[in-house]
């Protein structure tokens, strides 16, 4: 069968060596970590064939690939020129000799562009991996049919985060106003996800938690992992990586078990929220 691919028309200027290698440490480690709240999301919205998934800062694509399985077409938006690419290699590639043929889109940029409308308008927009602003947010949802739901994730109650000391690594050693790099790197208060999708004039429609424990095989597919969520990123600058890594491994020292793995339980959630 031939693939209905639909490649993006943007150039981006290509990656360095450095971003791929960052790109491709959260495609293979740490991105897998959120695959039990994706699916909980697209189960409980009956994701499947008919269905047009826009993924907001898409990553490497892996939520929008769990989407394409179940039948769904998918256009993903992503502003890390490395994580697209690794993107466009997992979705616009050609699949396996016999593959059912599938529908998706990649584009540079972030959310609040418009839409495109040969791609039909999306039945779900999904913002898993990075919230995007209030206003920003509003535009986008200003080209979406009426009901369409707009889902909102970060991060549970870190006292239910395993993970929590090792994110305080970063927010301690950051420079008090530096801005986080990576959606991974929001903490969500209580009503956080509420307040953002009521401020972009959305309507609540139900809420969810799911577990995503962190798994890792060592200590340094952990400190790869972690890093890889950008979220270290303004600490590194504020100091220096050989402290952030003392102070991160330290975090994570805790966690490690009698056969060098690591094991976080952690607790993430999510709002449906409604245009």
């Amino acid at each position: 069968m031939t693939p209905a691919l639909v490649h993006d028309r943007h150039r981006t200027a290509s990656p360095t060596a450095e971003q791929t290698a960052r790109a491709r440490d959260w495609a293979e480690i740490q991105e897998r970590m959120l695959v039990p709240l994706y699916e909980a999301v697209y189960e409980r919205l009956e994701i499947g064939p008919g269905s047009r998934v826009l993924g907001l800062g898409c990553g490497t694509g892996l939520a929008l690939l769990l989407a394409v399985e179940r039948g769904a077409a998918v256009h993903g938006v992503e502003t890390d020129a490395a994580r697209l690419a690794l993107a466009r290699e997992r979705l616009l590639s050609e699949p396996e000799w016999g593959t059912r043929p599938w529908e998706a889109r990649l584009t540079p940029g972030g959310p609040g562009e418009p839409l495109p409308q040969e791609d039909g308008v999306p039945t779900l927009v999904t913002a898993f991996e990075a919230l995007p602003g209030a206003e920003a947010l509003a535009r986008t949802a200003a080209g979406l049919e009426r009901g369409t739901p707009v889902v909102l994730a970060g991060w549970g109650p870190s006292e239910r985060c395993a993970t929590a000391p090792a994110l305080r690594v970063a927010t301690r050693l950051a420079e008090p106003a530096a801005e986080p790099a990576s959606g991974c790197a929001h903490w969500c208060g209580r009503d956080d996800l509420e307040d953002l999708a009521h401020r972009a004039g959305l309507r609540l429609d139900g809420s969810g938690r799911v577990a995503c424990p962190f798994g890792y095989a060592g200590m340094e597919s952990a400190v790869r992992g972690l890093l890889a969520t950008g979220l270290y990123d303004p600490a590194v600058r504020a100091t220096d990586e050989e402290q952030v890594l003392k102070e991160l491994v330290e975090a994570l020292h805790p966690y490690l078990r009698e056969d060098g793995t690591l094991w976080m339980p952690n607790l993430f959630r999510y709002v449906i929220a409604r245009t």
